[in-house]
Parts: C-alpha cells; sequence; structure tokens
C-alpha cells in the first residue's frame, strides 16, 4: 500500500519527453557498438561494413519496436496520448510533420510483422527488422542466403543484443504513475 503513494506522478507528455530523448542517446550511443558486432560477426562470411554513423533505420526500428509495447502497460488512453507525444516530440527533432511521422512509424511497424511471420514476438521482430534492412542476406553464407532468412546463430545473438534496446516499462510502472 506505500508503494502506491511513493510513486512519483508524471504526465504523458513528461514520459513522451523522456522516452524520445533517451531512446534517441542510447540509440546514438549504442548503435556504433551494434555495428561492430554485426561486422564481426562470424556467421557472415563477407564482412557487411556497416556505418557506425548510419543508425537511422536502426532507431526507426527500435521506436517501432517500443511503440508496439506500450498499449501492454499502460491503459485509460495514456497509451495513445505517449505515442501521439513521442510522434510529436520525434516530428519536432527531424523537423517533418506529425503525421509523417506517424506514417513512416507505422510503416516500420507493418514491416516488423511482415517479417517475422507468424509469431508475434515484437524482440524478435526487431532483430529480423535490423537483417532485412541493412540487407545482411548477401553476406552469408549459400544455404541461408538461397532461404533468405538469417542464420539461427546470428538471429539468437541479435535477440540478446536488442533486450538492450526495449524499455522496461514494467519498473517505469513501479517508479512511476502515469496521470
Amino acid at each position: 500500500m506505500l508503494a502506491i503513494f511513493g510513486k512519483k506522478k508524471v504526465t504523458d507528455d513528461k514520459v513522451s519527453l523522456h522516452f524520445v530523448h533517451t531512446t534517441l542517446e542510447v540509440v546514438e550511443s549504442g548503435w556504433p557498438e551494434v555495428a561492430g558486432f554485426i561486422n564481426d560477426s562470424p556467421e557472415f562470411i563477407k564482412r557487411p561494413d556497416l556505418d557506425p554513423d548510419d543508425f537511422g533505420r536502426f532507431l526507426m526500428i527500435v521506436i517501432a519496436g517500443n511503440f508496439n509495447y506500450i498499449p501492454k502497460y499502460f491503459e485509460d488512453g495514456h497509451d495513445k496520448e505517449i505515442i501521439k507525444g513521442c510522434v510529436e516530440q520525434y516530428a519536432k527533432i527531424f523537423d517533418i510533420r506529425p503525421e509523417e511521422f506517424a506514417l513512416k512509424v507505422k510503416k516500420y511497424r507493418e514491416f516488423l510483422a511482415r517479417v517475422n511471420m507468424p509469431s508475434k514476438n515484437t524482440l524478435y521482430s526487431m532483430s529480423r527488422g535490423i537483417f532485412h534492412k541493412y540487407d545482411l542476406n548477401c553476406y552469408q553464407e549459400e544455404y541461408f542466403a538461397s532461404l533468405n532468412t538469417p542464420n539461427p546463430i546470428f538471429l539468437k545473438n541479435m535477440n540478446e543484443i536488442m533486450v538492450n534496446f526495449l524499455w522496461d516499462w514494467s519498473a517505469f510502472k513501479e517508479k512511476y504513475k502515469v496521470v
């Protein structure tokens, strides 16, 4: 009972602002490590040579994946308000209209769902999304390349990395109450 009264109250806008800036910071600082891991991955027969500064597609995959989790943790319209606030913040940062950014996120969410069919596991879809968005198929051995599917060992390793880019909304909700 004391935990309820001890939670800090935050608004949807504050949650959105914090999510946007923290996600940008984590992706920008984390992508060079992820790119390095992919470049050095022994599952590829040719080195992909991903650019450590080319994190745009990675950012969109992280945003789309995290947006899939928000409705699981927030209700009563807070989920929609948080996502709407995030879209508005990202649109300001990237100097585009919120509708354009929302459409881009929608397309990424649809893409992640498509490349991960029939599974609905968001984490797996993010790893597969990276594989396809960065055109990694051509760097694999012939067997997996002919199937146009990631080597399962590479996919497992990417899943272990991508879990670090998912927000821990359970821990957030233990500490904060969204009002």
